[in-house]
């Protein structure tokens, strides 16, 4: 590796470490943090799921961040059983009101939820997720949801790369979209950052009848 290059993720490991550091909601004492290539590793322990999701947040928003491994693991003192989790997740699927009714089921093994069901929308599957993740004595969520949507894929890369177009945190001209009648849209080209990468996904899960998107932006560093 380049003298430059091992200076270039130095100076990025100690950014991620101090935006680590800026963030409230994490004790970044326990946290370790390497870099290769752009890319960010964090290790270690936290003491819940919204503290380790949190930390992989706080890297990604870090500028020249390419990729962030999240290998944190959540070593949780509350002592909560599968059966007291399982009961508050699915209480909480049924307060959620932007999760259709009787779609998303649970299940509970060691204090990692897993979901599973199906619904119209991503955005519905995301509100799945977030409706369980900030529950005590969870220590992982794994998301099975599918999606069904109901409406067909018409015109679908022609809506997203106007929606990308609008969006004044996306560059869209360097930002290429592809669709196929399943619904499969695939994002390739370059961004700023890696916000402006999410927000380009985003967009094309917003467009009716999209099942899957391949983000395969690279972040400019």
């Amino acid at each position: 590796m380049h003298t430059a290059q091992l200076q270039a993720d130095t100076d990025l490991q100690d950014a991620v470490r101090k935006e680590l550091q800026w963030t409230p909601a994490v004790h970044d004492a326990h946290i370790g943090v390497a870099v290769t290539d752009g890319a960010v590793t964090l290790s270690g322990e936290v003491n819940s799921y919204p503290e380790k999701v949190q930390a992989a947040k706080a890297a990604f928003r870090v500028r020249g961040v390419t990729a962030v491994a999240d290998e944190i693991e959540v070593r949780s003192d509350s002592v909560v059983n599968d059966a007291d989790v399982a009961r508050a997740a699915t209480r909480a699927l049924e307060r959620a009101v932007d999760v259709p009714d009787n779609c998303v089921k649970v299940a509970v093994h060691h204090n990692v939820i897993t979901l599973t069901g199906s619904v119209p929308w991503q955005f519905q599957r995301a509100a799945a997720r977030r409706a369980v993740a900030y529950l005590k004595g969870v220590v992982d969520v794994v998301d099975e949801i599918k999606l069904r949507p109901t409406a067909p894929a018409a015109g679908t890369r022609r809506a997203i790369t106007a929606a990308l177009h609008r969006n004044a945190q996306v560059e869209a001209d360097g930002i290429e979209v592809t669709d196929d009648p399943g619904g499969v849209v695939e994002l390739t080209g370059t961004v700023h950052s890696w916000s402006a990468r999410m927000q380009a996904e985003h967009a094309a899960w917003a467009a009716p009848g999209v099942t899957k998107v391949r983000n395969l932006l690279v972040v400019r560093g």
